[in-house]
């Protein structure tokens, strides 16, 4: 059995892995004006695509970086996506156009791919069921402060250096993550343990995977998960400063909502032990569907102007990031269960099916931003409630 490593520790350093991703996107939102008004001044919300380019190479990295490290281990893994990462960062902060810069994020997402899904092969390897759900939302948690202050930090980047000047805070951000891991992590997966990465090695463990009943149920659950915050991302600052002329604030009011989101990972911790996974995360779609609908509706009507408006659309807002500390933990720790032994594997298939098809239903949500919440709102209440009628297809397994 790998040594581990104490507690705090481990969950400071996974979440930090983790952060990768959210950094790599909650930084760049104060920028999206500027890189419009630069990059593509006819069509602002062409910017969104900065976003949902990375995501999407995000998904795709998702696929390769889980077999990978079934076959040569963890750490290598995560090294050699943190490089790419790199690369893909530097490409993007030479960018002379948005058509180069948006493939510069899709290499960079690709990078980032790897501390995510191997992050989840890690705490997969060392720990099961309930209590994995119990790390993972502890990681979580932790893993809520950067999208608090992300867009803080992207700000004052932007004052002091410009835009542009993001992209080597990602480097420097990627350098320390991945630095503590390999200075204090020892491999977690044994060499006893490690598969062939030949093709009919890789077929055998994707068919596996595919034709498991529990892992598709819950990763067409993260899917509608997934797309129904990315979709809100992609066009939050155009809400905030459009709709509600609130851009100036907007990393404050962004910090606020990431800090009270935080608290739903506490939450699960405390709860999931009693309550068990699947209850907690079909209850989370079933409010999210129901509030969405309210919101909708409330808005649409024009009943409320000006602060209280806001009001509304900001308790939705938050609670989209709250739910997901509801969901996303407690989905991967059910279908990861029995999957052990394939679990780089596993979440490699869940990870790219979700966050590619995810992504093909944020872009179209985003680039419907009329200048209200509308559209995202509406998003939220079709995915949320196939969310609840996919858990609905699933045994209350732990």
């Amino acid at each position: 059995m790998p040594r581990r490593l104490p507690l705090p520790e481990f969950t400071a350093m996974l979440a930090m892995l983790y952060a990768t991703v959210a950094f790599s996107i909650d930084a760049m939102l104060p920028g999206l004006p500027m890189i419009a008004a630069e990059l593509t001044p006819d069509a602002v919300n062409r910017a969104q695509l900065i976003i949902t380019s990375f995501v999407l190479g995000m998904g795709l990295g998702s696929g390769f970086a889980g077999p990978i490290s079934d076959a040569v281990g963890r750490r290598v893994t995560i090294l050699g996506g943190a490089g790419l990462y790199v690369i893909g960062t530097l490409l993007a902060y030479v960018a002379p156009s948005l058509e180069l810069l948006l493939a510069a994020r899709v290499l960079q997402g690709l990078g980032a791919a790897a501390p995510r899904i191997v992050g989840l092969a890690v705490i997969r390897d060392l720990y099961q069921g309930r209590e994995m759900a119990r790390v993972s939302s502890f990681v979580m948690l932790v893993f809520m402060v950067v999208p608090a202050i992300a867009p803080s930090i992207g700000q004052v980047i932007i004052w002091a250096a410009g835009w542009r000047s993001i992209f080597l805070a990602y480097v420097l951000f990627a350098c320390v993550a991945t630095g503590w891991l390999m200075l204090r992590q020892d491999e977690t997966l044994p060499l006893a343990a490690r598969r062939p990465l030949s093709l009919p090695v890789l077929l055998r463990g994707a068919k596996e995977v595919l034709g498991d009943r529990t892992v598709m149920i819950c990763t067409a659950a993260l899917t509608v998960g997934f797309g129904q915050m990315m979709a809100l991302l992609s066009s939050i600052q155009q809400i905030y400063e459009e709709t509600y002329h609130q851009g100036t604030h907007f990393p404050k009011w962004f910090a606020l909502s990431a800090i009270i989101a935080a608290s739903a990972s506490f939450v699960n911790a405390r709860l999931v032990m009693r309550l068990g996974m699947h209850r907690l995360a079909r209850g989370a779609f079933a409010v999210m569907a129901l509030f969405s609908t309210l919101v909708a509706l409330v808005l649409a009507s024009n009943l409320l102007h000006g602060g209280t408006a806001f009001a509304a659309f900001y308790l939705w807002a938050t609670s989209v990031f709250f739910m997901a500390g509801l969901v996303f933990g407690n989905l991967n720790a059910i279908a990861m269960q029995k999957m052990g032994h394939i679990a780089g594997m596993t979440a490699s298939v869940m990870s790219a099916v979700s966050t590619v098809l995810g992504a093909s239903i944020a872009v179209p949500v985003g680039l419907a931003f009329n200048g209200t919440p509308l559209p995202a709102i509406t998003g939220a209440v079709i995915c949320s409630s196939l969310g609840w009628i996919a858990m609905g297809l699933l045994r209350e397994e732990g």
